[in-house]
């Protein structure tokens, strides 16, 4: 419950920041702005404040600023001089523009303080992101066990560029999506080329390929009354060896596990500098994995992830920062490049509930730079799906004030409204698949 309480309330902040671009503006162009809301459906709190009725309600998935002359319920009679003055409609169309732009613009800049705050704050960041694309597992029968790639191997190129660290590589191949991947792979000195396919899965990186990074056997996670814990093995213990087998890293435990078929295993772990056996019988849960129907042999572990904290000066935070920022704004705008040209999957859309569980799962951190970074990643998604050009969405609304520019005039009320309809209709749909994706996710895990 904390964590959906935590992930609502990193969305309001971003609809809020966005809702009052649209306010600020709107004010400054001295245009009545009848309400401000934060959420949809029943009102859950309200107050009016002047002119403005402010109020949260029920379904935070949203909000909206209704301004006088939007075609509300409270325009039925004729509207005096003054107010005519102060309509959204008869605003010239470059104040308009701002208004509508004002929301996703503060969407876009809201980054640029949230990151460098977070860089000057200081984050823990996974240390092989920064080290060499070096290959610590192939998963079985995916593209990268297909084209020969195997443990050990380390990218030096990706198509014909320099791979750089494992973060760097993870871009470079987001480029190539939808076209076919080549690597050039360094295997105990000897230099080789490797070819994917097109439709390999570019866009979720080199995992999305079947490849992950080094792993030491090191437990980070251990799950409440699974046989790991139960046992007694500890947080930070190194497996050693399981039924006599060494381990040369974390991928080498679940095929043990499974190959055991959950009798008792033997499992030697190193603790301070010194070697315990214990016994442990792996527990059988059904549609384990994400996958329904299939059900695996668990022992409630997870590794640990070695990271490196990193923590800038004031004018270094800014540099990196907005580097970040526009790294962020940049691999945004490919993957919607790449979506739109049918080189990523629609899977790959997530709604509501991806994002309340993404944000909820930071926020449960209580680490500021964590949530500060996840709030400025949200925000420019936000921002920039506020900014595609379909009715109903702040750059529709753009879209017609950059026809009525051009025409100088607006466009019919017809025209208007049977794109508005046409607007609803497709981000109902997108809308739809979103929540369909999301519900996937949580039940089977894909």
């Amino acid at each position: 419950m904390l964590k959906i309480l935590g992930g609502i309330l990193m969305l309001g902040v971003l609809v809020f920041v966005h809702e009052l671009g649209h306010f600020l503006v709107a004010k400054w162009c001295r245009v009545k702005v009848l309400k401000f809301s934060l959420g949809f459906g029943p009102k859950l709190f309200s107050r009016t404040l002047g002119e403005t009725e402010y109020k949260i309600c029920l379904i935070p998935l949203g909000g909206y600023v209704q301004m006088l002359g939007e075609g509300n319920d409270e325009e039925a009679l004729p509207l005096s001089e003054e107010d005519k003055l102060r309509s959204f409609a008869e605003k010239p169309v470059l104040q308009r523009l701002a208004i509508v732009a004002a929301g996703p613009v503060m969407n876009l800049v809201l980054p640029f303080v949230f990151l460098p705050l977070a860089f000057f704050i200081g984050m823990d960041q996974p240390a092989f992101l920064d080290q060499p694309a070096c290959i610590g597992h192939v998963v079985t029968e995916s593209p990268a066990d297909r084209a020969g790639l195997a443990a050990g191997d380390c990218i030096l190129k990706v198509g014909g560029v320099e791979a750089g660290s494992w973060s760097e590589s993870e871009k470079k191949l987001l480029a190539q999506a939808g076209s076919d991947l080549s690597f050039l792979v360094a295997r105990n000195s000897e230099l080789f080329a490797v070819q994917l396919p097109a439709d390999a899965s570019a866009t979720e990186g080199l995992r999305g390929l079947g490849v992950l990074p080094k792993q030491a056997a090191v437990i980070g996670y251990l799950e409440d009354r699974m046989p790991a814990a139960s046992a007694g093995l500890q947080l930070n213990d190194r497996i050693v060896s399981i039924d006599g087998n060494p381990l040369g890293s974390w991928y080498d435990i679940p095929a043990l596990v499974q190959a055991g078929g959950g009798k008792p295993m033997t499992v030697v772990v190193e603790r301070s500098g010194v070697l315990l056996t214990l016994q442990v019988v792996p527990l059988f849960k059904e549609n384990a994995g994400g996958e329904s129907g299939v059900g695996r042999y668990m022992l409630g572990v997870g590794p640990k992830t070695e990271s490196v904290f990193k923590r800038y000066v004031l004018g270094d935070a800014f540099r990196e920062g907005a580097a970040r920022g526009f790294e962020l704004v940049d691999m945004t705008l490919l993957f919607l490049r790449k979506l739109f040209a049918g080189h990523v999957s629609a899977k790959n859309i997530g709604g509501p509930i991806m994002v309340v569980q993404m944000a909820g799962s930071v926020a449960e951190s209580i680490d500021i730079a964590q949530i500060l970074s996840m709030l400025a990643f949200l925000s420019i998604q936000l921002g920039i799906l506020n900014l595609l050009p379909v009715p109903i969405l702040d750059g529709g609304h753009l879209l017609f004030g950059v026809v009525e520019l051009v025409r100088r005039k607006p466009l019919s009320e017809q025209a208007r409204e049977v794109a508005q309809q046409i607007g609803l209709v497709l981000l109902i749909l997108l809308m739809a698949w979103a929540f369909y994706n999301d519900i996937m996710r949580l039940t089977f895990g894909g």
